[in-house]
């Protein structure tokens, strides 16, 4: 099979000729209709990152496609030709297919796929069958691959508080955030706004859920969510993952409020205890998701009640690639570009 792998940080990928996966007794074998390229994908390869990723990692955490191999102990539950988003992480072996503690992608001993196992960028993948998701029949294999990031987006929004009736400023206007301000708004937030410097971003944000944005660079962030919302904010999403962002999302929530991090930063970051003290903000942290979060966000895309494919700015096949994986360093933008294996 093709599969796009890293080599060393500051080159491109390099796409190879690997073995085709083989099932283990628990195991699916998923021919890969469309895989994502994720923030962390391309933070992850940069230089100076504090991890460093292996020679030969098959990134891709974001992918869909169609169950093509089936391993003994899986045969009952599942067929050649279902349709599949994935959980991206293979379980500890402690726990096996179902953990035993409810952790899921958070715990210590799951080895995400696409970091730690063999990812999505490839023309097959083998993936664990308790992480396979079906997809509904309405859902397109386009739209499942955005079933990781808009899962991202609801785990988050269930760790705020309850929103209905809230004000809810997104910092950020990737695919993170877009999925944060699409929940937000199913949660019944009275304002959902999001912050972004970059034209294409707000009007997606816009088709994405969102009741109205706001350009950072054209002055204060809070007045301007004040204007337009008649309040200062109840709820803070940080989406953007780089330093300086939490202090910055701290900065602009009023008393009380909650401020939930989302952004993945790989770098040491610094606020001030006194900035969240002095408002007692309540801080919280939301990494992954968990089956819930995937069958929610399934069952949504099926009902049509987000227009994810609104995210997605390019498709390409593994001759382009690799050029479309560094351009999207700079091409800031860009929201979700799609590789299509086959």
């Amino acid at each position: 099979m093709r599969a796009a792998v890293f080599e060393r940080a500051g080159a491109p990928l390099t796409v190879i000729s690997a073995a085709d996966p083989t099932p283990g007794p628990q195991d699916l074998i998923v021919k890969v209709a469309y895989s994502g390229v994720c923030g962390t994908d391309l933070h992850l390869t940069q230089a100076g990152m504090d991890m460093v990723l292996p020679a030969g990692t098959i990134l891709g955490h974001e992918f869909c496609g169609e169950v093509v191999a089936i391993g003994r102990e899986a045969k009952g539950a599942w067929r050649t030709g279902d349709r599949v988003a994935v959980m991206p992480f293979r379980p500890c072996k402690a726990c096996g297919a179902t953990c035993k503690d409810g952790l899921d992608i958070i715990c210590p001993q799951v080895a995400y796929l696409g970091i730690a196992a063999p990812g999505g960028n490839a023309e097959y993948v083998a993936v664990g069958a308790g992480q396979a998701i079906r997809l509904p029949e309405a859902v397109s294999l386009r739209a499942g691959a955005l079933c990781e990031p808009l899962a991202v987006g609801l785990h988050a929004v269930r760790k705020a508080r309850p929103l209905l009736g809230q004000r809810v400023l997104v910092l950020g206007g990737g695919p993170v955030g877009l999925s944060v301000a699409a929940f937000a708004g199913l949660a019944g937030a009275s304002a959902v706004v999001v912050s972004e410097p970059h034209a294409a971003r707000r009007d997606r944000a816009l088709a994405l859920g969102a009741t109205a944005t706001l350009d950072p660079g054209a002055g204060p962030v809070g007045d301007a969510f004040r204007a337009i919302t008649g309040g200062p904010c109840d709820v803070v999403f940080e989406c953007v993952g780089t330093p300086g962002m939490i202090a910055a999302a701290i900065a602009e929530a009023r008393l009380f409020a909650d401020v939930v991090v989302v952004g993945a930063c790989m770098e040491q970051d610094h606020f001030h205890p006194m900035q969240a003290l002095q408002k007692e903000v309540t801080m919280r942290f939301a990494l992954g998701h968990d089956r819930t979060d995937f069958a929610f966000v399934a069952a949504c895309l099926a009902q049509g009640r987000i227009a994810a494919e609104a995210m997605i700015t390019g498709e390409v096949g593994f001759d382009a690639f690799p050029q479309a994986f560094e351009a999207l360093r700079t091409a800031k933008e860009a929201c979700k570009v799609l590789l299509k294996p086959h």
